[in-house]
């Protein structure tokens, strides 16, 4: 197999394995806590994705070509980007009545993760072209992160819609995002892409995913008043990120 097929493979893998967070679906017992918790899970996974992974690497790759200052400046006005797009989506995003806004949730959802995936596909496609052992554990480390994240899409599509066709597909559909990050770089972005760049798209889907945390996912999980499994489901979401950097 050579670099470049075994590379396609990896990413493939790695962004398929959203669809593993879809098996909630699949349970037979479903009730407002389950959803709720499911919810305010997800938004800890975002929360955390955001603060201790995307912002630390934005920082960390555009301080390689700016001074420090200039470099959180660059940061915060993409970070800033990223959140008015989130609020123009949710602006122009058909209403969703009689739904308690789940759908929208999920679609919201699934805009950030594909907006995710796909600079990763683009990461673990150029990583495992240069080094398997690197580009393995990169993919390793993403599915390990993809699992909650389809959570996020799945969970309040099928409670819209009651539909795992539908929930299936979403979360596939964000799943192969990734594969597709991996396309673009091999056939146009691999002489484009560069630390500010990266850097850039890193602050503004960090925007997106702390908007879309703050404005849809805990709103909605509070809304069925189950407060305290909206905070325990919040923190179990968090430290399990958090872990996963320490395993990977």
């Amino acid at each position: 197999m050579s670099n470049i097929e075994y590379s396609f493979l990896i990413s493939s893998l790695a962004g398929l394995s959203t669809l593993f967070g879809s098996f909630l679906i699949f349970c037979r017992k479903t009730s407002s806590k389950v959803l709720a918790g499911s919810l305010s899970f997800a938004a800890g996974v975002m929360i955390t994705v955001s603060l201790t992974d995307l912002i630390p690497s934005s920082y960390g790759l555009l301080s390689q070509t700016f001074f420090p200052v200039f470099a959180i400046l660059l940061l915060a006005t993409f970070f800033v980007v990223g959140m008015l797009f989130s609020m123009l989506v949710d602006k122009y995003l058909p209403e969703d009545k009689g739904k308690s806004g789940l759908y929208r949730v999920g679609i919201f959802s699934m805009i950030a993760i594909i907006l995710h995936n796909i600079p990763e596909g683009i990461a673990t496609f150029m990583a495992s072209n240069v080094d398997r052992t690197l580009g393995l554990s990169l993919a390793l480390a993403i599915s390990f992160h993809n699992i909650p994240e389809g959570i996020s899409i799945s969970v309040p599509i099928y409670y819209a819609t009651k539909s795992k066709k539908k929930a299936l597909f979403y979360t596939f559909l964000s799943g192969i995002s990734e594969p597709f990050g991996a396309l673009l770089a091999f056939l146009f972005l691999s002489p484009f892409m560069n630390d500010i760049v990266m850097g850039c798209l890193f602050a503004i889907i960090a925007g997106i995913m702390m908007h879309i945390s703050l404005y849809e996912l805990l709103p909605t999980s509070k809304s069925y008043r189950v407060r305290n499994v909206t905070l325990v489901c919040l923190l179990i979401g968090s430290l399990f990120m958090i872990v996963s950097h320490f395993l990977f």
